[in-house]
């Protein structure tokens, strides 16, 4: 008898895949993300205007990533389509553990993030200026920004173990779960 995804027989749950619209959101949050990551990560590397132009860069990808993720809950609620848990017991657990954590850790990212602009008030690409709520405060200012790291961190890590087991899946697994969240070729 061949193995099966919640009474799914696996050959048909390896056909089962996510709406474009889904997938597209996912993609899209995964390479906002890595992008946000990897500016923040290379800022130092620069001289100083390059730096406000990487820190333009890194609000902007913020910005868009808030629009993202605010899509992205909006369609999972109202149109999204749901597929079966490819897991049963500790393994579905992890799943949605690990599922309901990186929306968790992405929102908290991304509000710290406005906190941290909120008191910064960075000038974005020398065109826009927004008034501070605490002109001066660098010991909040640097507070903020540590707990905004600590939490981009900590996504970025269990974004990467929501990979590794994607990966172990596909490799390992054989069961089709990756597939499902693959655009189609």
């Amino acid at each position: 008898m061949s193995a099966t995804i919640e009474g799914i027989p696996q050959a048909r749950s390896a056909t089962l895949r996510y709406d474009a619209r889904t997938i597209t959101l996912h993609w899209l949050t995964a390479a906002l993300v890595a992008s946000l990551w990897v500016s923040e990560q290379i800022s130092d590397w620069f001289s100083r205007p390059w730096r406000a132009d990487i820190l333009s860069l890194h609000i902007t990808f913020g910005v868009a990533l808030i629009l993202v993720l605010a899509l992205r809950i909006f369609w999972r609620l109202t149109g999204g389509r749901s597929l079966p848990d490819a897991d049963s017991g500790i393994m579905r657990f992890l799943a949605r553990a690990t599922h309901y954590l990186l929306y968790a850790g992405v929102i908290a990212t991304v509000s710290l993030g406005l906190v941290v602009e909120a008191i910064r008030a960075d000038a974005i690409w020398g065109l826009l200026q927004l008034p501070s709520i605490a002109p001066g405060d660098k010991p909040l200012i640097r507070t903020i920004t540590h707990y905004h790291e600590l939490a981009a961190n900590s996504v970025l890590i269990l974004a990467g173990l929501h990979a590794a087991a994607a990966l172990v899946h596909h490799y390992i697994l054989r069961d089709g779960v990756l597939r499902r969240m693959l655009p189609s070729a």
